[in-house]
């Protein structure tokens, strides 16, 4: 009998179309969902008659309680090389292999930058105005060249935004707890010399950090209040690392020009979600990893995951 492998969160229908899953045809039937599975009965149920599961990002959960509830499952691949809601420990006590796959970081800082420019330029009201027969003309744009960007992070996607940043001929400046001054210049930017500094000084205000306990909840409502009333924040790293209830009072009471945000607490966005009707707020569904490129990488590597694992050699294994 052949085993069953169910891929998650297919939105766009495509999952495959990016890779050659015929060649393990013979061993291993592919179902691929669209639409999202939210809780944990929701996915015990729908997973239940599963050999093989392929998950997106950091977007569903793995618990303990859910690998209890799932005794047929044997191999979970995620996208990425780190995944921080799946319990490696608890798929290790339920016999899971836990694998993943490369992730080029390069998508996510050509989406910081559209959202960046976007918000810039009023790209979104100026189109949708100049469509609807509006007027013409109506927003006045914000300058990159010689304003300051300021990083919160400067590491493997952060390091290249300055680049670009730099290009624009803004003045670059990053923060993070245990950045030098030598990698900093290593960047050519700018150390600031506080969280503080930077938010303050800042035109342009971009996020790259990875969550954990020092980073979660960095920037809220006492951080907001230090940005420039014509400064703008872009977040395309998680969600989690700033407040979201302090943003949403921020961009309605107009304390900062806008906001560019491609991560959210809950995802898929419920269709009541205040972030989807917030004012000074440009909006994308977590587009920052989608791009041919990454899922043509994510799933060729899920099926050569998949090949290793039914040969007894596992590779690219997590954590």
């Amino acid at each position: 009998m052949r085993l069953r492998c169910v891929v998650l969160d297919d939105f766009q229908g495509v999952a495959t179309r990016m890779a050659d899953w015929s060649v393990i045809k013979d061993e291993v039937e592919v179902v691929a969902l669209r639409e999202h599975l939210d809780g944990e009965d929701a996915l015990a149920t729908a997973l239940a008659d599963y050999d093989i599961v392929v998950t997106l990002r950091e977007r569903v959960p793995f618990p303990a309680s859910l690998f209890a509830r799932l005794p047929r499952l044997r191999l979970l691949i995620a996208s990425g090389m780190r995944n921080s809601v799946i319990d490696h420990a608890a798929a290790e006590a339920h016999g899971v292999t836990v694998c993943g796959t490369a992730s080029s970081g390069t998508p996510p800082v050509e989406l910081t930058w559209a959202l960046l420019l976007g918000l810039a330029r009023g790209i979104v009201e100026e189109s949708d105005a100049l469509r609807a027969g509006g007027p013409w003309q109506s927003t006045v744009g914000a300058d990159l060249h010689g304003s300051r960007l300021g990083l919160l992070g400067l590491g493997r996607i952060g390091s290249r935004v300055a680049q670009v940043g730099l290009a624009f001929g803004m003045r670059v400046s990053a923060w993070s707890q245990h950045l030098t001054k030598e990698r900093a210049a290593e960047n050519g930017v700018e150390l600031a010399a506080s969280k503080e500094e930077l938010l303050t000084d800042s035109d342009f205000v971009s996020v790259h950090l990875a969550l954990g306990e020092r980073t979660r909840g960095l920037v809220g409502a006492p951080e907001l209040a230090l940005m420039k009333p014509t400064a703008y924040l872009v977040n395309t790293s998680r969600a989690a690392i700033v407040d979201q209830d302090a943003l949403l009072a921020a961009l309605h009471e107009g304390r900062i020009a806008g906001a560019g945000v491609d991560v959210f607490d809950i995802e898929p966005l419920p269709a009541g979600h205040p972030m989807r009707t917030a004012p000074r707020l440009l909006a994308t569904p977590h587009l920052g990893y989608v791009s041919r490129a990454n899922y043509t990488t994510y799933y060729g590597q899920a099926v050569e995951n998949i090949q290793a694992y039914l040969a007894g050699s596992p590779v690219r294994l997590l954590p």
